[in-house]
């Protein structure tokens, strides 16, 4: 497969995503949640429950940027496929990390909520992204 297919995958599921009269593609989406996490992060207690899952949040919601970074820059269409699937395990970590911060409560604050709602919808939008990555993928045999 050459670059141009590569290309032309990676351009099919640039994703708009539109907000009022705002249109925003995925990466600069995953780049602003990845702030909001490193936000939430900075609002954690220093206690030590607090200081693991600021740990592990700061990883988990900051990945799927920089993976989808890389996915942007594939070698195939199986890579591509990998590396948003990878996307997708971040943002079920970083998901499971907030549950813990909200049924705890370990911290009650509105970006945590923010970033809450936010881990949901991207996990919806790389779900569909990838189901048409592999139906793509099984029309292309």
């Amino acid at each position: 497969m050459g670059n141009a297919d590569v290309r032309f995958l990676i351009l099919k599921f640039l994703i708009i995503m539109e907000n009022g009269n705002q249109k925003f593609d995925l990466e600069d989406r995953l780049v602003a949640f990845a702030c909001i996490i490193l936000e939430v992060c900075d609002v954690l207690p220093n206690s030590r429950a607090g200081s693991n899952l600021e740990h592990q949040l700061s990883r988990s919601g900051t990945a799927p940027a920089l993976m989808y970074g890389e996915a942007q820059s594939a070698e195939s269409r199986a890579d591509f496929l990998h590396k948003m699937k990878m996307c997708l395990k971040e943002l079920r970590e970083t998901r499971i990390n907030l549950r813990i911060i909200l049924e705890k409560p370990l911290v009650k604050h509105p970006k945590v909520d923010k970033a809450f709602e936010e881990v949901n919808q991207l996990i919806r939008i790389f779900v569909k992204s990838i189901e048409t990555a592999k139906a793509n993928n099984l029309l292309k045999k």
